[in-house]
């Protein structure tokens, strides 16, 4: 038996859910709920430490640098919705962010487990996907001591890569060789070693704060709406009308008119609205100011 494991937090019994087996249906769920509030607050004691993973993260997607999530079971799945979100909410190129899991894309729908105890399959994804220093490569592990994870951020840092961790537990191993290492830690699981439950619901508020973050800095919305959302189907469609009447007060008609105008892009019709450009006046404006439409608003508006 590993005694590496044994100590680890994400991995001893919870008290609070010994005699769950015994327990009725509503008594056992209020368990759950019970055990999940705890995971707030575990997150938003590492909020500094986010906060330097966001700044990272906008210095360097700002750069040029792209992001990339590497993790193993539930983890490797995690960073990879999240990743595959962020085209449709925030118009990316799909190549701006990626999300990998051990295993391969087979490993989203079923369980591959062995592949996280991999060194080199995790050296190789690095290479494959062609890692620059230009980037950042976050690992995402529960327990923290996944191979896959820790071989693959200590290649990205041997090529020059930005590296962020996000954990369950402290002094993990993956906490040692990352630049910024995210810790939320909720305690042992409802069911022992089952890191779905809050670890996992952790993780997943952790990653919609790097990546919202990340792209609030990068001019992604105006004010709090998703202003470079993807209108790819009705309800985007009609989102897109609704965030263009709130930004500029117009009626709905008026609205639609502009998004068409505008090809289907919801911060470019804003722009023309705000500004009384044409399409390709504005597009310009917008593209001075690296795409924040407050930014070019304002100029517009002093000119």
């Amino acid at each position: 038996m590993d005694e590496h494991f044994a100590e680890l937090t994400t991995e001893k019994i919870n008290p609070n859910t010994q005699m769950i087996d015994e327990c009725t249906t509503e008594e056992m769920l209020v368990l759950f709920n019970r055990e999940d509030a705890s995971v707030p607050a575990a997150v938003a004691a590492e909020i500094p430490q986010i906060a330097k993973a966001v700044d990272i993260l906008h210095r360097r997607l700002k750069d040029g640098g792209r992001m990339f999530y590497i993790g193993a079971g539930t983890s490797g799945r995690l960073g990879v919705l999240d990743a595959s979100e962020c085209p449709p909410t925030f118009g990316t190129d799909p190549e701006l962010v990626q999300g990998f899991i051990a295993g391969g894309d087979t490993a989203l729908r079923t369980a591959v487990e062995g592949f996280e105890d991999s060194e080199e399959e995790g050296i190789a994804l690095i290479e494959r996907c062609g890692v620059t220093d230009k980037d950042v490569v976050v690992g995402i592990s529960a327990s923290g001591s996944a191979a896959f994870v820790i071989a693959g951020l200590k290649k990205s840092a041997e090529i020059g890569a930005a590296t962020i961790g996000v954990v369950n537990n402290k002094r993990s191993k993956l906490s040692e060789i990352c630049d910024v290492c995210i810790a939320p830690v909720v305690g042992p699981e409802v069911i022992m070693g089952s890191t779905r439950m809050k670890a996992g619901t952790a993780q997943k508020l952790v990653l919609n704060m790097l990546t919202t973050g990340t792209m609030v800095k990068l001019g992604k919305t105006y004010n709090n709406l998703m202003v470079d959302l993807k209108a790819s189907n009705k309800k985007l469609i009609d989102r897109s009308v609704r965030i263009i009447q709130s930004a500029t007060g117009s009626d709905a008609r008026k609205a639609a008119e502009y998004l068409h105008l505008a090809s289907m892009n919801c911060k470019l019709a804003i722009m023309m609205m705000k500004s009384g450009l044409g399409k390709q006046e504005a597009e310009q404006a917008l593209k001075a100011c690296d795409g924040s439409l407050k930014a070019a608003v304002r100029i517009s508006a002093a000119k």
